[in-house]
């Protein structure tokens, strides 16, 4: 039998499982997947991009067995259809194991099959590396996934209380996608980070997270406001092995224009058609598209930017054009369903092959 020439990449991010269960008792990724599973569209894998947990302290074991339940509303796929990585959110506390939660309920290595139900022998695309950065293969696309390292306290990691949404990767973990995006000039790479790069997709640039109130002072408006973790930085990848506005990986795509074709992000929370900062959730910049997923939560911020949404890639056999939907998963935007006015067509810097 011939394969499908389709290729159908479901796209989300910040789901906060528990923050939209204590407001409304809504299961906000069960009811994505069961929306998704129940016709209004086909998906072939699913990328989920971080913040699964919703609590403003370090997530815990409770949590953990409600984000492993809500999987378990997935009927026509298993549980390793999803490839995941680490937000802020997931992020451990000062003084425990490295995102101990995250490795133990999401686990995107299999490590600990016993809790999160991921059998990586039953991954339809194998994946090579660890927990923090992994890259898998479909046809001829090279997924990049790199995990967030809001870790170990302030002010790269998170306080005792709060998300601490500068997002941060490790020397490491730059040093490691580098090298795979010049070991495989033949490929469409697909990077995939919790955050948007510096100044790309809605409010992603300095300071945006925040608005100033009546005496001048910053308050949370997309983000929470931490002066001691990187506040200018909310909004993006802000450090790279600690130092803080790097742009590492913005001088790298500057110097290299199209170097990678496609960055999924999630992180900053807005509506669809929210223009924070002169930008949409799809921009072009560096001759790669930049796409903002979020997010899934109805409940988790400021509710005129809790739009849940997420999104479909759709490749096809032979061709460099990606269409790129927006589906709703509420109503009280627009219609639940497909949202027409953020709907793009987006060309690849080479033609899509379903077989390598």
């Amino acid at each position: 039998m011939a394969k499908d020439p389709v290729f159908r990449l479901w796209a989300s991010g910040c789901c906060h499982v528990g923050t939209d269960l204590r407001v409304s008792k809504r299961e906000s990724l069960a009811d994505a997947i069961r929306q998704s599973e129940s016709g209004a569209f086909r998906w072939d894998i699913a990328v989920h991009l971080g913040d699964f947990s919703g609590t403003q302290t370090p997530p815990d074991d409770e949590e953990g067995r409600i984000l492993v339940g809500q999987f378990a509303a997935l009927k026509k796929h298993r549980r390793e259809h999803f490839y995941c990585l680490v937000g802020n959110h997931d992020a451990s506390g000062r003084d425990e194991p490295c995102q101990w939660w995250f490795r133990k309920w999401v686990d995107p290595t299999g490590e600990n099959t016993e809790h999160s139900g991921v059998d990586a022998s039953r991954r339809p695309h194998p994946i090579e590396g660890t927990w923090e950065r992994y890259a898998f293969r479909v046809g001829n696309v090279l997924f990049l996934m790199m995990g967030d390292r809001n870790d170990g306290g302030p002010p790269v990691g998170r306080g005792a209380r709060g998300g601490y949404p500068a997002g941060a990767v490790s020397g490491e973990t730059f040093a490691w996608w580098k090298g795979m995006v010049e070991s495989n000039p033949d490929s469409i790479i697909i990077s995939c980070h919790h955050h948007m790069l510096k100044e790309t997709t809605v409010a992603s640039g300095p300071w945006e997270g925040f608005v100033r109130d009546a005496e001048g002072n910053w308050k949370g408006e997309y983000h929470g406001y931490f002066p001691d973790g990187g506040p200018e930085g909310a909004s993006y990848l802000y450090f790279v092995d600690g130092q803080p506005d790097a742009q590492a990986f913005e001088k790298y795509l500057a110097e290299h224009p199209g170097a990678i074709d496609l960055w999924l992000g999630a992180h900053t929370h807005a509506n669809p058609d929210d223009r924070t900062g002169g930008r949409s959730h799809i921009e072009r910049k560096w001759d790669v598209t930049f796409v903002n997923v979020a997010p899934l939560s109805r409940h988790h911020g400021q509710k005129r930017h809790m739009v849940p949404m997420s999104r479909l890639l759709t490749f096809t056999d032979g061709s460099a054009d990606v269409r790129i939907q927006c589906h709703l998963h509420t109503s009280h935007h627009a219609p639940q369903g497909w949202y027409a006015p953020a709907e793009r067509t987006v060309r690849m810097g080479k033609a899509f092959r379903i077989s390598e």
